[in-house]
């Protein structure tokens, strides 16, 4: 288990955790709780040994096996499937001493090698890295592509495939859907829900917490304390508390003020002065019961659009892409005031295409794009975090939109989005992530819109600016069109879903919990999805049908072909097995059989191994090539 015995915990001079003391158990999935700058990201560094205790102690079995993601990726010259494969520390050396074993021709080294790589699973190792990269969003054929070729975000995911391939005992992830979409989210969410070891994660994702942890610690005041199951039960357990204890201040400061009065009024009567010097004492022995404390200073509204045309926006026909490459064809589309829809689909399927094109951003490749006259847009996208002027001010921010703009109002304003104080006159440059995030939420408010484009504005935000992001997407009165991971906010937010993918954008008349469902059950996706927008007439439908069917053939009998082939190789891999197992073959007369039977086993599972990248690309295409 791992355990704290009353640990304190400092970052410089802040006091972050004091005297913590509690055991967390093999096997249990807890969540950290808390607001930014509670001390969260410290208790997963102490965990992981790069930082000590201030004061106390904490113990970790010393055998436990720990993956922890890293923040930063180098640009490596190395594959994406050879960095995953790197957290499984054993398979890499095996590999290595494989390498020397057979240089040296040493046959027993080899075979011994052989049956412990069977052992760990180690020659289904590759496919299982690509599995993984896959799950989290990389497109069949990038795991082939260096590191050095992918984005900050990418590698991002990269570290976290790479923690999970490891075989670890203990895992550490500090707000590990922060660069994942929606599908990569729900199949982490499922991953996660079945490691077997234990898991201490951060993450202000409500839903994705629930539906992961068995246990919460919640950090607040520099105390930290357990609690038994997933986090709505735990704010369940903690605003009952609350409201407790807010009672037991309110009847403590009652008896105060009424033991003050009786002393106040007789302190001075000769008759009266040992009864008022009784509830002097009782006055020094109260115990103080704190008040509670105001739940979030993050509160702000959308200001009211100077207009609300209908339609906001039409689109006729449109294709959306990059140059000639078409990603989505046919959309129909119009956008009034009052609408909120959410946006669903697989990474790469075009949702970033799909809303860079409503802003404008990017013009359609064919179709009318028909904006109504006053159609004023406000969209967040992430890249706008890495466009802010680093040697700027929020009030220098905001000015730059309207520079008739006094200091006082723009501090009142952004004091809403957490700047209060001097923290508006700050630069930018050291400001966290969910800083920057809200400042680019403030700013794309003040303009007014009347149409609201969100690609993933929950990223970095904590559980605080969510719910105040929450409330006031509730009280917009414009048109909303959200990609989110977020399902809470996709649930309180919105009640028209559009699904993005095949080329196509497409009403999904499913809920949330439809979709989790199928993106686990990847081979139902063509039974349950609606149909795209322009399905055509009943014979277009059957002639697509039929050409879907002759695309998807040949592909099941590939499948099928492989699936023999490794089947044929299991068995002779166990022949290969009982011979390799009989104690004569070692002896010295027998050095070119056993010579001979350990090259059938190298090259049997490099055979096996290929198999199974052939399997995973061609049961990728498969799954693409199902309808959507």
């Amino acid at each position: 288990m791992l355990r704290f015995d009353h640990l304190a915990l400092r970052r410089g001079p802040l006091l972050l955790l004091n005297d913590m003391d509690l055991a967390l158990h093999a096997g249990w999935r807890v969540g950290i709780a808390g607001r930014n700058g509670a001390g969260k990201s410290s208790l997963l560094a102490l965990i992981a040994g790069e930082i000590a205790p201030d004061a106390g102690n904490f113990e970790r079995p010393r055998d436990w096996t720990m993956a922890y993601v890293r923040q930063e990726v180098p640009a490596l010259d190395i594959t994406a499937l050879d960095y995953a494969l790197d957290g499984d520390s054993e398979y890499r050396q095996i590999e290595r001493d494989l390498a020397v074993a057979e240089e040296k021709h040493d046959g027993v080294r080899i075979a011994a090698l052989h049956e412990r790589l069977h052992t760990i699973g180690g020659y289904a190792a590759p496919a299982r890295a690509a599995e993984l990269l896959h799950g989290l969003g990389f497109a069949p054929g990038e795991e082939n592509r260096k590191v050095a070729e992918f984005s900050g975000g990418w590698r991002m995911r990269m570290n976290l495939a790479q923690a999970l391939m490891c075989r670890s005992d203990l895992l550490l992830l500090d707000e590990p859907t922060n660069h994942l979409d929606l599908d990569a989210v729900i199949w982490l969410e499922g991953w996660l829900k079945r490691y077997a070891g234990t898991l201490l994660i951060i993450s202000h994702d409500r839903e994705f917490l629930d539906a992961v942890v068995t246990h919460v610690i919640s950090i607040a005041d520099q105390v930290a304390e357990l609690f038994s199951g997933n986090l709505s039960g735990y704010e369940r357990k903690r605003a009952e508390r609350l409201v407790q204890q807010q009672s037991m201040f309110e009847k403590q400061q009652r008896e105060r003020a009424h033991l003050q009065r009786f002393v106040d009024r007789f302190r001075a009567q000769a008759t009266k002065a040992r009864q008022a010097q009784s509830r002097v004492k009782a006055l020094e022995r109260m115990v103080d019961i704190a008040p509670i404390r105001a739940a979030s200073t993050i509160q702000f509204a959308f200001r009211e659009p100077l207009a609300l045309p209908v339609p906001l926006l039409r689109l006729n026909e449109i294709a959306a892409g990059y140059g000639e490459r078409r990603v989505l064809s046919d959309i129909k589309l119009s956008l009034s005031p009052g609408d909120r829809i959410a946006l669903l689909g697989a990474n790469g399927a075009g949702k970033s295409t799909f809303i860079k094109m409503l802003a404008g951003v990017a013009a359609p490749l064919a179709g009318e794009r028909i904006p109504a006259k006053d159609l004023r847009i406000g969209y967040f996208a992430q890249h706008q975090l890495e466009q802010l002027d680093l040697r700027a001010t929020p009030v220098e921010h905001l000015k730059e939109l309207d520079e008739s703009l006094g200091e006082k109002a723009a501090r009142d304003f952004l004091g809403g989005f957490g700047f209060s104080g001097t923290r508006a006159l700050d630069i930018v440059e050291p400001f966290s992530g969910g800083e920057k995030a809200r400042l680019c939420l403030a700013l794309t408010i003040y303009q007014r819109p009347n149409l609201l484009l969100l690609d993933e504005p929950t990223n970095h935000l904590d559980l605080d600016t969510r719910e105040a992001l929450t409330e006031a997407l509730n009280d917009y009165s414009g048109a909303l069109v959200l990609v989110a991971h977020d399902r809470a906010l996709i649930r309180a937010c919105c009640d028209t879903l559009l699904h993005v993918g095949g080329g196509r954008v497409s009403p999904y008349d499913g809920d949330l919990d439809d979709y989790a469902r199928l993106v686990l059950r990847n081979d139902a996706v063509s039974a349950q999805l609606a149909p795209a927008v322009n399905t055509g007439n009943r014979r277009d439908g059957r002639r697509e049908r039929a050409e879907q069917r002759a695309r998807i053939a040949p592909l099941r009998q590939q499948v099928q072909r492989i699936e023999k082939r490794m089947a044929e190789l299991t068995a002779r891999k166990h022949v290969l097995d009982v011979a390799l197992g009989d104690q004569t073959l070692y002896a010295s007369e027998n050095s070119s059989r056993l010579q001979e039977l350990t090259g059938q086993a190298a090259a049997l599972a490099a055979e096996h191994t290929q198999l199974e990248h052939d399997w995973l690309a061609v049961q990728t295409e498969l799954e693409q090539a199902s309808p959507v």
